[in-house]
């Protein structure tokens, strides 16, 4: 039986259908990742399905005593309290007796008094009777393992620390659905990878929408899919799942094609006059008349956003030049120790570490903004930095959309070109009545793709990027990737995002964990092969290698002969190479041409010297 299912169920916004005559069924102990487009109603399910929101039409069916809980997209604001009160609240009847035992032991740090160890008795009694030290050693676990401190008021917390909380606070409660909106925003890669292995030995069913395409792979079972209204389900993974619905939106299209051209044959037949009226044709008119009603009920797919970034002139070749530059704060927290590093235009760099590290304090010093405790920084010439930054700051949530990004402007100038304001906002999908209303009404990925909007409209050869997936939808990602890898400045980025980073850098700048920020060649993927090697062929005290070739690593592994994973840029450059053979076979063709014509040689001697070089 189903721990969960709808039936026939219908939501409406305004005029806008977000779920259209839906059926669903949530099975014991699966792993359901849904997906869908920015604003396509899968916050809207969830909350369905936590029974937050109600269905304008059809039926929920629970299973009886059913437990839901989860992590909701954006941080509630009147939670208060410490980190360990807020996680063991998700614990219903347990929360007041694990209250009381931390908070006595808390005190006994200061003051072991006769009445407090009695009280501590008392708790620890009632903990044995009841079965609770399971549940205290899985909070003490949660809690270690998200790096949280447990005495730490919750509201002095950042953005990303908080949602650490709430992830923790539903994780503890061991629900039979767990509900997880974008879990994997503003955690680090270490966090990311934890929860990984954790949920994917979660006694329990989880249901959860992510953008997070390796997320989605590694843990999903089923694949829901909500596209314009309807619900389908896919049994597999989820990059087979990408491909399944690629092939199915391509005869999707073709049936389209061929029912409209029916329906232009049949339009062009009944403008024909008397004889479409005949008797005999009746049965012909009425066929017509449902295909009418057919087209006219097609939901057309949303088009992609389309993106360009404003180019500013180049900048000189060496962007950026640290040598073995110092930095930390009251002379105790160093963040970065004895780094040199060089970065050329057309470099795209990933920045990678865990959250409070200094990522952001490393760009401020090889962008000069903050100055190096020691070593020196050398910035090239003619350099323009456009910044996106991950907290929104740049935007005004009282004003417009339009205000917001046209600064007072209706025409815009995008590489040379003028675009009006409202134009170009409809090209990152945002409707006119969305263009004149505040920002506070965008959901997050909205609010992201408004930033990107904004951002673009700078010229720039200097990109800095501070987590721009967070939010954001697949289709929007990958034309992302795109744009990036046609960018011919250079790209900073710091990101969570494993195939994003996979996909886009060229090198990884990466704080260890021996508190030491090192380059590697490559992805993410690649950065995490040379760190093994790097770590197995280490010898002797800590010191900062270079980046590992894979020379190096082969030398130091002679047994190991198999063939490594070629990274998205290697794979790019090998798609490549056929045409360039190609293009240089052609080429001399044409020299060997033009050298076998005996007049080749009565053209000035520079052009003969050069054609035979």
């Amino acid at each position: 039986m189903a721990l969960l299912s709808l039936h026939n169920a219908i939501v409406k916004y305004g005029i806008q259908v977000l779920l259209d005559n839906v059926e669903l069924h949530i099975e014991k102990n699966e792993r359901v990742c849904l997906v869908g487009r920015n604003g396509s109603g899968k916050t809207t399910l969830m909350r369905i399905i936590r029974g937050e929101t109600e269905l304008d039409q059809g039926t929920v069916s629970r299973a009886q005593g059913l437990k839901v809980a989860g992590l909701p997209q954006e941080v509630p604001q009147d939670i208060q309290g410490s980190v360990y009160d807020i996680v063991i609240s998700g614990l219903e009847k347990w929360k007041e007796l694990l209250h009381d035992y931390h908070s006595v032991c808390a005190e006994l740090e200061t003051n072991q008094s006769d009445a407090l160890l009695n009280k501590l008795h008392l708790f620890q009694q009632a903990l044995d009777a009841e079965g609770g030290w399971q549940l205290q050693q899985e909070v003490d676990k949660v809690i270690s393992h998200m790096g949280l401190s447990a005495d730490a008021e919750f509201s002095t917390l950042s953005a990303g620390m908080k949602r650490r909380v709430l992830l923790a606070r539903a994780l503890v409660s061991h629900p039979d659905i767990l509900l997880l909106d974008e879990p994997t925003n503003h955690l680090d890669i270490d966090s990311i990878d934890w929860l990984e292995n954790f949920l994917s030995k979660y006694d329990g069913t989880i249901f959860f929408i992510t953008h997070d395409r390796l997320f989605s792979e590694k843990l999903a079972t089923r694949i829901l899919d909500l596209d314009r209204g309807h619900l389908t389900s896919w049994a597999c993974s989820y990059f087979e799942y990408v491909e399944r619905k690629a092939a199915f939106l391509e005869a999707e299209e073709k049936e389209h094609k061929r029912f409209d051209k029916k329906l232009a044959e049949e339009e062009v037949w009944i403008r024909q006059g008397i004889k479409a009226r005949r008797t005999r044709n009746e049965g012909r008119v009425r066929a017509l008349k449902k295909m009418r009603d057919e087209r006219q009920g097609r939901r057309e797919r949303v088009q992609t956003v389309r993106m360009e970034i404003e180019n500013a002139e180049k900048s000189g070749a060496m962007v950026v030049k640290a040598h073995n530059i110092s930095f930390g704060y009251d002379g105790v927290k160093k963040i970065v120790e004895n780094f040199s590093t060089m970065i050329m235009r057309g470099d795209r760099i990933g920045i990678v570490g865990p959250n409070g590290v200094g990522k952001s304090t490393l760009i401020n010093i090889l962008l000069g903004k903050n100055e190096p405790q020691q070593g020196k920084v050398k910035l090239g010439t003619n350099i323009e930095i456009a910044y996106f930054d991950q907290l929104r700051m740049q935007l005004d949530d009282t004003d417009t959309l339009q205000n917001n990004v046209g600064e007072g402007r209706e025409v815009m100038v995008i590489n040379k070109k003028n675009r009006h304001i409202i134009g170009y906002l409809q090209d990152f999908l945002f409707t006119p009545e969305q263009i004149r209303s505040p920002i506070k009404y965008l959901s997050g990925g909205e609010r992201n793709r408004l930033m990107l909007a904004k951002l673009f409209t700078r010229p720039s050869n200097v990109l800095i990027l501070d987590e721009p997936t967070n939010d954001l939808d697949v289709e929007t990602l990958e034309l992302l990737e795109e744009l990036l890898l046609e960018y011919e400045g250079t790209v900073l980025l710091v990101s969570h995002d494993r195939a994003f980073l996979n996909n886009v850098v060229t090198s990884i700048f990466a704080f260890d964990e021996d508190g030491v920020v090192r380059e590697y060649a490559g992805g993410y993927d690649d950065y995490c092969q040379q760190k093994q090697s790097r770590i197995t062929v280490r010898r002797g005290p800590c010191v900062r290698p270079e980046a590992v070739t894979s020379s190096e690593v082969k030398k130091n592994n002679p047994s190991d002969s198999r063939p490594k994973k070629l990274s998205y840029k290697e794979k790019r450059e090998l798609e490549e190479i056929p045409l360039k053979i190609e293009a240089l076979e052609s080429e001399q063709a044409f020299i060997h041409a033009t050298m076998s014509d005996p007049k080749f040689y009565q053209e000035a001697g520079d052009k003969v010297a050069e054609l035979t070089d």
